[in-house]
């Protein structure tokens, strides 16, 4: 008897432990616009996953000027790591001096989501004597956890102007363990023979990765899918049939995540109609547009990504970036 209330109480306390961490919202990372004042972190909360507001009235929770060299960043990803960390990854650039302006990017870890230690990686100086010292951008870094390793991949797309990256092409570097690194020369992802940007990836349950970016060289522009058995292996990955984004519209910065109940959302910018757009999907193969968001007043979201957050957390954030 004894050991059956022994082991009841084990389930029950495991039981609390889950409800505890059960996420109930979602925050969304992103920047707001071309200009220096724009290029920040920004908050916003969703209960459901598709309607969000924004904290802090809409105005930045990060200052740009105090983690970034350009004293402006774009493209923020956010992830939940392990051991109670959250880390996001931020294009170090302002879009006024140019799109081929920016020499690296901004790697940050936080335990609560409001206080973040930063760390720039500035290419030219970081791979002196490599082909990474001629970068002209290094855009839209995401943030991946590798189980194989115990290690963070961080991807992103590169351009050069000695002609040893002739086109956007992504790349791959393990973070270090502080996150303040790299660990070595980054390598190659993957290559479509034409420029590749704004890569998200995602793993499933049954272990697939899927590998969504936009291709801009060609005539239809949009967002590809990879699906893949080995994230490091080339070989276990197949290009898939058409597109992912449910519009006509030119669409940027592809971002997908998960709803409480399972359904997959891709959600992405639709930069030249003035308005975010967000799809469901049960396979993370065929998306259904669900709605279109009016960037508009405090909420004008560009280019970012959303995690999914407890009860706790969402306390935390509101408390911090409260509205009027």
């Amino acid at each position: 008897m004894k050991k059956l209330i022994l082991t009841l109480t084990l389930a029950a306390a495991t039981a609390a432990t889950m409800a505890a961490k059960k996420t109930t919202a979602y925050l969304f990372t992103y920047f707001t616009g071309n200009a220096p004042e724009q290029e920040q972190i920004c908050y916003a909360i969703s209960y459901d996953g598709w309607s969000y507001t924004p904290l802090n009235n809409g105005k930045p929770v990060i200052a740009s000027k105090n983690i970034a060299l350009t004293g402006c960043v774009r493209d923020p990803h956010i992830l939940r790591g392990k051991k109670g960390w959250f880390y996001q990854v931020v294009t170090d650039m302002k879009s006024s001096l140019g799109w081929s302006s920016n020499r690296g990017m901004v790697l940050m870890r936080s335990k609560d989501l409001i206080n973040w230690e930063h760390h720039t990686i500035h290419f030219p100086e970081r791979f002196k004597g490599t082909m990474f010292e001629h970068v002209t951008r290094v855009w839209a870094p995401q943030t991946i956890y590798d189980e194989k390793t115990g290690k963070y991949i961080v991807y992103f797309s590169i351009l050069t102007d000695d002609g040893s990256c002739p086109y956007d092409r992504v790349y791959w570097a393990y973070a270090n363990k502080d996150f303040s690194d790299f660990e070595g020369e980054p390598k190659v992802l993957f290559d479509v023979n034409n420029a590749s940007i704004d890569t998200d990836i995602v793993q499933d349950d049954e272990g697939l990765y899927h590998i969504f970016f936009k291709t801009e060289g060609s005539k239809e522009k949009g967002i590809k899918q990879f699906i893949a058995t080995d994230l490091l292996d080339n070989s276990t990955w197949q290009l898939q049939d058409g597109w992912c984004q449910d519009t006509n519209k030119a669409v940027e910065g592809s971002g997908v995540f998960r709803l409480h109940d399972g359904t997959w959302v891709l959600m992405y910018d639709c930069y030249t109609s003035g308005h975010y757009q967000f799809c469901k999907s049960t396979d993370l193969k065929t998306f259904k547009r669900v709605q279109d968001t009016e960037t508009k007043g405090a909420f004008t979201p560009r280019h970012g990504t959303v995690i999914a957050i407890t009860a706790k957390e969402l306390k935390r954030l509101l408390k911090a970036f409260p509205n009027d």
